[in-house]
């Protein structure tokens, strides 16, 4: 599991040790405008997000992702909502989304953010 959540640690989008405004960071800043519909947080804050990967010289972006739960009422919709913001952005020729249920999300995968957020911090 510490492999998929590894990458949701990494600097924010700006932070002066991203360098450039790469892809990687433009498609987390898209994700973070993406809402669980009964969460008021963004995706990425929920740690649904395990993984965002991209190459900056084909412009391919690869997200594998969770839901809350298998039952959830955006299960059918989220993955191609994701991969339709991701593939209006600039540079990007490719997008994959790869809705994943192991490892099963859980609340430990919620950011400081999102904990501030729900009032549990």
């Amino acid at each position: 599991m510490e492999k998929f959540v590894e990458g949701s640690d990494n600097p924010a989008p700006g932070d002066e040790n991203t360098g450039a405004n790469t892809i990687r960071d433009r498609a987390i800043d898209v994700l973070k405008e993406i809402y669980d519909p009964e969460i008021p947080v963004n995706i990425y804050e929920l740690g649904l997000i395990y993984g965002v990967d991209t190459d900056e010289d084909t412009g391919k972006i690869d997200i594998t992702m969770t839901l809350t739960s298998p039952m959830c009422p955006v299960a059918d919709s989220m993955p191609g909502e994701i991969e339709e913001k991701l593939r209006a952005m600039d540079g990007v020729n490719d997008v994959t989304v790869d809705l994943v249920w192991e490892p099963a999300w859980d609340m430990s995968l919620l950011s400081d953010a999102a904990k501030l957020e729900m009032g549990m911090l």
